[in-house]
């Protein structure tokens, strides 16, 4: 059966997405991403060198855009106009690349998005002809004007960035779900397997994550299983669970037809 995720036209077999971030060194980068099976990676260009310095190690030489998809952020920025002055950069760095991803924070704090900066910056943006995959917060209404002004993914955030503490409102990410026409993906707050299946199992179409992975005792083996969560996430979405019923008991053998029963 085929099940890709579809972003910007074109498909993807991983539905997990993975940072580049917070590594000891690339080597680890490239071992975790490589565990996770993910196809699409984010970098943050304030961050992580991918040719701003040419006296230093470039992540491009470990993670080559040949077999990977680059996904630049704006991790750090705290205005629109920041946010597009940086991917403009990435743009000329990665080769007239499109395929963005777009955050503008509100603190330094808490790390949560100002959603009236990151609406003025996807305006521009789109309107420059990049593919804007969109952090935002878990406000269906500002997720519903994301994808009206032409950002090609909505990524809600579980919880805070780097917090950890999974998804805390599961109700407004079903709403940013059953009402996108785009895709929807977690990003931000996972912080172990059972958080990217929960995502996964809500119906997401895919999950971003780097602190859980990255930040782990072990990241390759935490890398390997968010890569196995996602998978098991979607296969239950897609299955369909069995009713909840209260106090309703249901025995998993049939009793018709049993010896000896009347």
């Amino acid at each position: 059966m085929t099940d890709s995720l579809q972003i910007a036209g074109k498909s993807y077999n991983s539905r997990l997405l993975v940072g580049t971030g917070k590594y000891k060194d690339f080597s680890e980068t490239r071992a975790a991403i490589d565990a996770s099976g993910a196809e699409i990676v984010t970098v943050a260009i304030r961050r992580v060198n991918i040719g701003q310095d040419a006296s230093q190690p470039s992540l491009l030489e470990y993670l080559p855009p040949s077999e990977f998809t680059y996904l630049p952020n704006t991790a750090g920025c705290y205005s629109a106009d920041e946010a597009v002055r940086t991917l403009r950069l990435a743009r000329e760095l990665l080769d007239d690349h499109k395929l963005v991803k777009l955050e503008v924070l509100g603190d330094s704090n808490t790390l949560y998005p100002n959603v009236r900066e990151t609406l003025k910056a996807a305006e521009v943006l789109v309107a420059e002809g990049f593919d804007v995959m969109v952090y935002t917060s878990d406000d269906p209404i500002i997720a519903r004007e994301l994808e009206q002004i032409g950002c090609c993914a909505i990524m809600p955030l579980a919880s805070l960035i780097g917090s950890g503490m999974g998804i805390l409102n599961p109700w407004n990410l079903r709403l940013i779900i059953e009402q996108s026409k785009v895709p929807v993906l977690v990003d931000a707050g996972v912080g172990t397997a059972s958080d990217a299946a929960i995502a996964m199992e809500l119906g997401c179409d895919g999950v971003l994550m780097n602190t859980a992975i990255a930040a782990a005792r072990d990241p390759i083996r935490m890398a390997r299983a968010m890569k196995l969560a996602v998978e098991a996430g979607r296969d239950a979405y897609l299955a369909g669970r069995m009713p909840r019923k209260l106090y309703s008991a249901d025995p998993s053998s049939p009793i018709t037809g049993m010896i000896g029963a009347k």
